[in-house]
């Protein structure tokens, strides 16, 4: 039985993930995540990546949905450092289909999410994003994020041939 609002539409929900989603959840975040942005993250989207977090910390994998649609899924899991009495709460990742993605979706996600990691006791919820990918910063500034912290990411492809250059002896 789903809820209607005063016009008859369906109301949007956020739910724990459950195993039936984890298809869907994949999907939406494959038109999401492409090859092209995830070259730059050294997280990559793929069965395993979702599997994992579901199976460790399913309270913090939930899903919006309207009706029987899946709109929007958000994954987290916490953290507890060595030598720290914090425990920290990680958003790994925040999907929203792309059509819906000015509509408030990813927005109660996030603050279900946070919610949730409240609950579980974590003082502080870490993100992390691609440099350029504006609108995810812009979103996290908007709910409070600072302390932005660029990191390097290097890459090397073993499957070129490198040649080693030879040293030059002083």
């Amino acid at each position: 039985m789903s809820e209607n609002n005063h016009n008859g539409e369906e109301l949007l929900r956020i739910r724990e993930m459950i195993i039936d989603d984890l298809s869907e959840v994949f999907h939406i975040g494959e038109e999401l995540f492409t090859a092209e942005y995830s070259q730059s993250l050294y997280r990559t989207w793929d069965e395993y990546e979702i599997t994992t977090l579901f199976n460790s910390d399913n309270e913090l994998c939930i899903v919006a949905e309207q009706g029987e649609r899946l709109l929007g899924f958000a994954l987290g899991t916490t953290v507890k450092k060595h030598n720290s009495p914090w425990k920290y709460g990680y958003l790994v990742w925040l999907g929203v289909r792309r059509e819906l993605q000015k509509l408030q979706v990813g927005e109660r996600l996030f603050k279900e999410i946070v919610r949730r990691m409240k609950e579980q006791g974590v003082r502080m919820v870490i993100i992390d994003t691609s440099a350029n990918n504006k609108p995810a910063i812009n979103f996290f500034v908007k709910h409070g994020f600072d302390n932005i912290q660029e990191h390097v990411y290097m890459t090397l492809n073993l499957s070129r041939r490198h040649k080693k250059r030879p040293v030059k002896k002083p």
